[in-house]
């Protein structure tokens, strides 16, 4: 059976120039570091730094300066961790860029249905002498937020 170069693929045959420009963008080492991040570096250090770029062996980090002074003293242990995890000698050395990390939030609590409750009870009671409308429901919203931002 003839196979034209118009005709048919296979679907693995599309995925190499796919991939290959996110792939000039970012080395999959580079992608491997920056999802595994936490697991390579611990939580302590994860919760204050953020992997950048590798680039020809040498992995940008930034982190606050404080702690760029601290991580210059863990960066051999740093390096054997992210080798050891890569598999392969992917990074021989470090270089630290201070910049505060973006901050990781937690996601808040959910709140119990009785507080939540109590917060629209005392949001409707605040608003109850206004005339009804989109005016006394915008305030009764705004009550009910700044109530549930003192709680939580």
């Amino acid at each position: 059976m003839a196979r034209y170069a118009w005709g048919p693929r296979a679907v693995g045959a599309l995925v190499p120039g796919l991939v290959k420009p996110a792939f000039h963008k970012r080395a999959p080492a580079t992608a491997q570091v920056l999802a595994d991040w936490e697991a390579i570096a611990g939580p302590a250090i994860a919760a204050v730094s953020v992997p950048r770029k590798l680039f020809a062996g040498t992995l940008a980090i930034a982190c606050s300066g404080p702690m760029a002074i601290e991580m210059q003293h863990l960066a051999p242990q740093l390096i054997e961790r992210i080798n050891r995890h890569m598999g392969k000698i992917a990074v021989t050395r470090l270089r630290f860029v201070q910049d505060a990390p973006a901050a990781r939030l937690a996601p808040r609590p959910p709140r119990a249905p009785a507080v939540a409750q109590a917060q629209a009870t005392a949001a409707r009671a605040a608003v109850a002498g206004l005339p009804e409308g989109e005016l006394r429901d915008a305030l009764e919203a705004l009550g009910r937020a700044v109530l549930a931002g003192r709680q939580g």
